[in-house]
């Protein structure tokens, strides 16, 4: 019991924030303010509780937790976590207190209504981690698209931020309507959506591919994979600073977690099938995003294309089908939800002072603002994948994965480590060095004392990644593990 009552504490404190928010008047912006960050503060140090108390040797999921919803029609609210999702709810409880410690002062008008956005959004992406049904999980990941919407088109910053939030909506809306076929397919053949049950549940090969390709297009377009990624740029350059580190550091994680959680042990024929189709449209998205990188000049845009670069990466460790490969892939997303929320931050530092992110007009900053110069080193090095860096492990995991699929594979796919350092060093030279150019900018100011903690602990939990990655992979492994050999006994069955 002590244990089920820290998740559900984790589920539900969100909402009893964003109740009291509805409750306090407008004009009380600090109070509000100092009660979204306590809520997310509190939410965040359960989930660490969360992990002290997780059991590493334990391959099955924890925390369990089965409510009544539609006991009629066979159908629970479940929850529980295992290795995988562990960390991406750490990581989404994390990146809400700092976003909403970032906005501080930033964000000028219908703060109230912001909060209430951002406490919404982690509750429902703790849902969307945790969930274990098919449906519930649905209605969540399809959810988080309500206060997202509303960052983007509210509190984005300039003039595109309408368009931008609508291209958001229905793109990943209509990209997500086969997988609700693909559900309603399964629960009449099942009878239920609980996935405890369908693990154990045979699909026929035709039946697998179709339920297959239905839960791709979802999941691709929330990666976002080539050629689904339309809407990512343009929805990075008008989110507020918050907004990008959102979807950056969580939102485009919940494509490849669905990847991992569903399409592998419930269709894995069909996943071994369309593997060389996966690996194509990675390459071709890790290749191709870091090229169109080198010829942006929007610094946004620039960290969001490398993003698309890198879950190219991502979706390639997940589709090798081996342990390494996989677990790699896992680390690679949780160092890349650290590192580009970073990277937006430093994007949002610069903007909030001189209210442009053209990169023609900096030059020069290393005089002026030299501890955010050595901040934005560390970050851009670490998004190269720099020994010591938490990217490195990831990709190397991830490279070690693919070397036992193809040769060829590795060959390619480590070009566009190539491309990456050429794109961060070259961002970070046309910022940093060079000749202050005066007739743009003649008031500078570095970093602030809430900036510069922000940045610190984020830039530790790298290094920690880094440094000491068993700490996360020794509860990562026997998920990992257990998921991979559930796909190999279907596969034997069929």
């Amino acid at each position: 019991m002590e244990n089920l009552n820290i998740l559900l504490l984790i589920s539900i404190i969100p909402l009893f924030g964003v109740m009291l928010l509805l409750l306090i008047p407008d004009k009380y912006k600090l109070f509000c303010s100092n009660l979204a960050f306590f809520t997310s503060c509190l939410v965040f140090f359960l989930s660490l509780l969360l992990w002290l108390k997780f059991d590493s040797g334990y391959s099955s999921f924890q925390f369990l937790y089965t409510l009544e919803w539609l006991p009629l029609f066979n159908l629970y609210y479940t929850i529980g976590i295992d290795g995988i999702s562990l960390f991406f709810i750490i990581l989404t409880t994390f990146l809400i207190m700092v976003c909403i410690l970032v906005s501080w002062g930033s964000i000028t008008y219908r703060i109230k209504d912001y909060l209430i956005c951002f406490l919404l959004l982690e509750f429902l992406l703790i849902q969307v981690f945790s969930v274990l049904d098919l449906l519930l999980f649905y209605i969540f990941f399809e959810s988080v698209l309500m206060p997202m919407f509303l960052i983007i088109g509210i509190w984005g910053s300039r003039e595109r931020k309408v368009r931008a939030a609508y291209q958001f909506f229905l793109y990943t809306l209509v990209g997500s309507i086969l997988m609700l076929l693909g559900i309603l397919i399964i629960y009449f053949q099942a009878g239920t959506t609980d996935l405890q049950v369908l693990w154990n549940l045979e699909f026929s090969e035709k039946k697998q591919l179709i339920l297959w390709l239905s839960f791709f297009f979802s999941f691709a377009v929330k990666i976002p994979m080539m050629p689904f990624h339309i809407w990512l740029p343009e929805a990075h350059a008008e989110a507020p600073t918050a907004g990008s580190v959102m979807l950056a550091g969580i939102l485009l994680k919940m494509g490849a977690y669905g990847f991992i959680r569903f399409s592998l042990p419930m269709f894995p024929l069909a996943t071994i099938f369309f593997t060389p189709f996966i690996f194509v449209l990675s390459l071709i998205a890790a290749i191709y995003a870091s090229l169109t990188t080198l010829r942006q000049v929007d610094l946004k845009k620039i960290v969001a294309y490398s993003s698309v670069s890198h879950m190219g990466f991502v979706t390639i460790g997940i589709f090798t089908l081996n342990v390494q490969g996989l677990e790699g892939s896992i680390f690679l997303m949780l160092s890349h939800g650290l590192i580009s929320s970073a990277l937006f931050l430093c994007i949002g530092i610069l903007y909030d002072r001189y209210y442009t992110r053209i990169i023609k007009y900096y030059s020069g900053l290393v005089n002026v603002m030299p501890i955010f110069s050595v901040f934005f080193l560390f970050f851009s090095f670490a998004n190269i994948g720099f020994p010591g860096t938490s990217s490195f492990v990831g990709e190397l995991l991830v490279l070690i994965g693919a070397f036992q699929s193809s040769i060829i594979l590795v060959f390619l796919i480590s070009f566009s480590i190539v491309l990456s350092a050429a794109y961060s060093i070259w961002m970070f030279n046309r910022i940093m060095f060079g000749i202050l150019k005066l007739e743009y900018f003649n008031m500078f100011q570095d970093v602030s004392r809430r900036e510069f903690l922000i940045l610190f602990f984020i830039a530790l939990l790298v290094l920690w990644m880094g440094v000491y990655p068993e700490s996360f992979l020794k509860e990562i492994h026997n998920s990992t593990f257990n998921l991979l050999e559930q796909s190999t006994y279907l596969q034997n069955k069929n």
